[in-house]
């Protein structure tokens, strides 16, 4: 499975697309145990937004980091060599009035160029209702604009930054409507958010964070951050940019056809 010509013409010019089925709704029901079961370890709270990287000890994050239906996506936008960036799993119980502020990704990164998409996973279905995320289609290319604090209680990202976008901007998102099993792509300088979950559901989903593998680091994380960079060569080569690659925690998934090769 990839995407059709349409789909990526889409993406180009939006910088979002939603709605790929990736797997089927028993695939997805096992994930959500997983998820289940590790909710139950950490606790609600851990969960909610401070599982980053965890890919690296949790196999089905890395099932899903590592799906081939997923990366066939990315190397029809970005070509055949594919660096995984990072992990996180975002995770919204309700009802509550938590929500994440319009913000573009590489705001803090620190890559350059300004090349990335994420894969948003649905390990619950995610609506309008419990909180979807909404992504203003438009892209800006090598462009990061001005972000500053949030001036609304309960913003869910870490350094509750945000961006200021026109009533116009704000009534064109497009709501990332997903059942479980399907993912939603957008591309790292889109304007994005979620609204609050209203409901008693929870909404969990995990994003995946993918680079080409000519990106370059301006530093070794996040900007203003501890957090480290520990990306892995998922297809293709490496093109040897000043990443200190990490070696892939488990087995690739079905991807022999494609080999990763870190030259």
């Amino acid at each position: 499975m990839s995407l059709t010509s349409a789909q990526i013409e889409q993406y180009q010019r939006t910088g979002v697309l939603t709605g790929i089925r990736i797997d089927t709704e028993a695939e997805a029901a096992d994930l959500r145990k997983e998820f289940d079961r590790l909710e139950q370890e950490a606790g609600r709270e851990f969960v909610q937004i401070k599982l980053f990287d965890r890919h690296f000890e949790q196999r089905f994050i890395w099932d899903i980091a590592s799906h081939p239906r997923i990366l066939d996506c990315v190397e029809a936008l970005y070509g055949p060599d594919i660096l995984l960036l990072a992990t996180h799993v975002f995770c919204k119980y309700g009802p509550n009035e938590k929500f994440v502020a319009w913000h573009q990704d590489l705001t803090y990164w620190g890559l350059e160029p300004l090349e990335e998409v994420t894969a948003w996973y649905a390990i619950d279905d995610s609506h309008r209702e419990n909180g979807c995320m909404q992504v203003i289609p438009r892209r800006h290319h090598n462009q990061l604009l001005d972000h500053g604090k949030s001036d609304r209680p309960g913003n869910l990202l870490s350094v509750n930054q945000e961006t200021r976008v026109s009533e116009e901007d704000a009534a064109s998102a497009i709501d990332c409507v997903l059942n479980a099993g399907e993912i939603s792509l957008h591309e790292g300088t889109t304007v994005h958010g979620s609204l609050p979950n209203r409901t008693i559901s929870r909404r969990c989903g995990v994003t995946v964070r993918y680079i080409p593998a000519h990106v370059r680091p301006l530093a070794d994380g996040p900007i203003g951050t501890e957090m480290k960079w520990q990306p892995i060569l998922m297809r293709g080569k490496y093109h040897n940019t000043g990443f200190k690659l990490a070696p892939a925690p488990f087995p690739l998934r079905d991807n022999a056809s494609r080999p990763a090769t870190p030259t």
